[in-house]
């Protein structure tokens, strides 16, 4: 059949043997032929179902969907779990939605994902902003140190929840223990975006788990890190303080009422790997790890996040399944250097700032591909043909914008299309997110500044681009008419 534009697209990619740095967590597949899966995989198709007599419902789970999320309960240390078909955001949203009422106050960081910004544009909440510390060595968002936390929660009593980033998107963690202690001591709820430390359960020398830490609602994208398909998610119960009826009403509201079985039965089949042999396999990607950065540490010119950061810019552990890369000192950015991988070298990673690039592993991945990314980075570091230029980025102060009115007065809003370059000091209507990470340097209801123009116009010259906009090359933006 003729123009089958997804499939043949989709169908091109799977057959370009490409190593995968990035996200799903299973790998191109790869993790589930070391198991019994053929069959599953085989059938996807016939298995695609709806809530037909005996295949139980989401919304209502009585029967094999009540009996996989209490395994998954079991093995993540939770009270109660909940399976996700649309992602971490959707619990998110939910998570806040269900300990928040309009117009409450919500502490969250400042490199936040934009689904927190969207759960406070939707439940109407007014947010307290604190910033995490900078790590200037990579130019990076770095830890959210307790003595932030403890500042803001004194001053802005009316504060309802703290909504937490762990680890961040570069494989960070702040001192979660202590700030978990610090907010359950001022009685308020924690909600941790786990998106990328589904993981961190299975082997002790990782960083300590937001659930191990004793947060109240954690959500994870168990298919970033863990073998399960894309979108499909968890969030984990483990407090006295959640109104657990108002948690599944908002569910209930952000979850599609048709719920893909496949992305439920994958769920169930990532816990199942995880529980059986995850240990193991973790324990073979961290001997990959410490072998690469081994193999690198006295490489002139490569440079990769490690242990020695810790204690640094508010830096209590970081996850070593998370490669941060930095050829910058050879000329070569984040982004060229995430080009040269994918077209030269058939290497995916799964993103890139001005400095660096983040190859994220998981236990889907082999030695070999680790060896293969080695060979790569040498052999750009000593290729011929490729681009060196010196990487002048003018750093970026990190400030918290003036809110002059909520995101969601902004959002609802009468508003007017300007020059992006005229803009500084007009109210923006719009979001400016450089993407990826996905996290927003500028929100609905905030001042738009000087630097910030200077900074996007910059991140534009690299090649790294923003979402959030009507025009996505930020020629213009809509502003407040005020």
């Amino acid at each position: 059949m003729e123009n089958n534009i997804l499939i043949d697209k989709l169908l091109k990619q799977a057959n370009r043997n490409m190593v995968s740095f990035h996200v799903p967590g299973h790998k191109n597949g790869k993790i589930f032929e070391r198991y019994n899966y053929k069959n599953f995989l085989q059938y996807l198709v016939s298995m695609d179902v709806t809530e037909i007599e005996g295949m139980d419902n989401l919304h209502a789970p009585e029967g094999m969907i009540l009996e996989a999320q209490r395994k998954a309960a079991e093995f993540f240390g939770a009270d109660e779990s909940y399976f996700l078909v649309d992602g971490t955001s959707c619990g998110v949203l939910s998570a806040i939605m269900a300990v928040t009422n309009p117009k409450d106050q919500i502490l969250a960081p400042r490199d936040c994902h934009k689904s927190v910004s969207n759960g406070i544009i939707l439940g109407d909440l007014y947010p307290i902003y604190i910033n995490p510390k900078v790590n200037h060595d990579f130019q990076i968002s770095a830890g959210l140190t307790p003595d932030t936390v403890e500042a803001a929660l004194s001053t802005h009593v009316g504060i309802k929840a703290v909504v937490l980033t762990y680890p961040n998107y570069y494989g960070i963690c702040s001192d979660i223990e202590e700030i978990v202690r610090i907010a359950h001591q001022y009685d308020k709820i924690v909600i941790v975006d786990e998106a990328h430390g589904a993981h961190l359960k299975l082997h002790e020398r990782l960083p300590i788990s937001a659930l191990e830490a004793g947060a109240d609602i954690v959500i994870q994208s168990t298919h970033k890190t863990l073998p399960a398909f894309t979108q499909s998610s968890m969030l984990h119960v483990k407090s006295n303080r959640i109104d657990r009826e108002r948690l599944r009403l908002m569910l209930s509201i952000h979850q599609s009422t048709s719920p893909s079985y496949l992305l439920m039965a994958s769920l169930d089949m990532a816990r199942a790997i995880a529980q059986q042999d995850g240990r193991f396999l973790m324990e073979k990607l961290l001997e990959a790890v410490n072998e690469f950065h081994m193999e690198l540490k006295n490489e002139k010119g490569i440079r990769i996040l490690g242990k020695e950061m810790i204690g640094t810019s508010g830096i209590q552990n970081i996850d070593p399944t998370k490669l941060v890369i930095d050829l910058s000192d050879l000329g070569i950015s984040g982004p060229a250097l995430e080009k040269l991988l994918r077209t030269r070298c058939h290497i995916q990673v799964e993103m890139a700032n001005i400095y660096n690039v983040v190859a994220l592993s998981s236990i889907g991945n082999e030695q070999k591909d680790f060896a293969r990314l080695l060979r790569a980075l040498r052999s750009i570091k000593a290729g011929k043909g490729i681009a060196h230029k010196n990487i002048t980025l003018s750093e970026y102060s990190y400030g918290i914008p003036d809110m002059q009115m909520t995101p969601r007065e902004a959002v609802y809003s009468r508003k007017k299309e300007i020059a992006f370059l005229q803009s500084s000091g007009k109210i923006s209507g719009e979001y400016i997110i450089p993407y990826p990470p996905g996290i927003p340097i500028l929100c609905p209801g905030e001042v738009i500044t000087a630097e910030m123009i200077e900074y996007v116009q910059q991140l534009k010259d690299y090649g790294i681009y923003s979402i959030g906009m009507q025009d996505d090359q930020l020629e213009t933006i809509k502003i407040i008419d005020v």
